[in-house]
Formats: structure tokens, C-alpha cells, sequence
């Protein structure tokens, strides 16, 4: 075996988990808020299954499309949160 292989790889993956643990810890300070994403400007779409693609939204404040805020907004934004557009 080549050291110098497994020590590379060993390095990418230490470098690769250092660069992911600023995202996971964003978006644990972010939750999915549904109904307030302008058209073309939603995260993402899964309750209608219309779309699955980012900024793909054709309407504006769409119940189905969500956008990601900050944790505690969405309320105050008029969204619903996953749970409650789950129940609808």
C-alpha cells in the first residue's frame, strides 16, 4: 500500500468534515417555513411534489413551496411550519 495515498485521503476526508459542520450548524438554526416564498425564490417544494428544485416556484406564496428562516420567524413571516402544512 501507498502511504502517501492513505494519508491523503485521510487529510481530504478531515478537511471535508471541518467544511460541512458550519452548514449543518446554519441550518439547525433555520426551519422550512411554507407559504412565504416568492415565485422563483422558494428553497424547495415536497408536499404537492410539483417540484423538487430550488427557485422553481411559479407562484408567490404558495402553500406548498417553503423557504428556509431563521428558527422562530416563521410565524411572524404568516408561514406555517412543516408540521402545520403537513396537517393542512
Amino acid at each position: 500500500m501507498n502511504t502517501n495515498h492513505i494519508v491523503s485521503a485521510a487529510l481530504a476526508s478531515v478537511l471535508a468534515m471541518g467544511l460541512t459542520a458550519p452548514v449543518a450548524a446554519q441550518e439547525k438554526a433555520k426551519e422550512k417555513c411554507y407559504g412565504v416564498a416568492e415565485a422563483g425564490k422558494n428553497d424547495c417544494a415536497s408536499l404537492s411534489g410539483s417540484h423538487s428544485c430550488a427557485g422553481q416556484a411559479k407562484v408567490s406564496k404558495s402553500a406548498d413551496d417553503w423557504k428556509y428562516v431563521p428558527k422562530g420567524t416563521c410565524k411572524d413571516l404568516g408561514g406555517k411550519t412543516a408540521e402545520e402544512a403537513k396537517k393542512k
